[in-house]
């Protein structure tokens, strides 16, 4: 593959994956509300309680806040939350962390996924 071919399909690759990721923030906004937010925060003033805060969720290693006391599980799942790492948790969380204190079964709609990811996506530091 010459360079130029190959810096297209890499160019392709990035905007297909900021289209696969959009969601819509204001819908994920909700759901989170609705099933998120009895147990998580975010913003200014967010901190852990039932569950920890997911202020800059994406890239954080799990079981790394100060702010939250983790089941083992979770201290040593040795996952980095990515967009990927997040589908699959919020998919079906005790699968990917067994013995995780979380009290969610799953979430199977994947445009749901993607909104509550692009939600979370606007607590990410700049």
């Amino acid at each position: 593959m010459n360079k130029a071919a190959a810096l297209m399909v890499l160019i392709a690759g990035m905007f297909g994956a900021q289209v696969q990721a959009a969601g819509d923030a204001e819908a994920g906004a909700t759901l989170f509300k609705r099933i998120c937010g009895g147990c998580h925060q975010v913003g200014e003033s967010a901190r852990g309680s039932f569950g920890p805060q997911l202020n800059g969720i994406f890239g954080r290693p799990s079981g790394s806040t100060t702010d939250y006391q983790y089941s083992d599980a979770m201290k040593s799942a040795g996952i980095v939350w990515t967009r990927e790492t997040l589908i699959a948790y919020l998919e079906d969380p005790k699968e990917v962390v067994p013995g995780t204190r979380m009290i969610f079964w799953g979430l199977s709609d994947p445009e749901k996924i993607e909104n509550l990811l692009a939600y979370l996506q606007t607590f990410q530091p700049q």
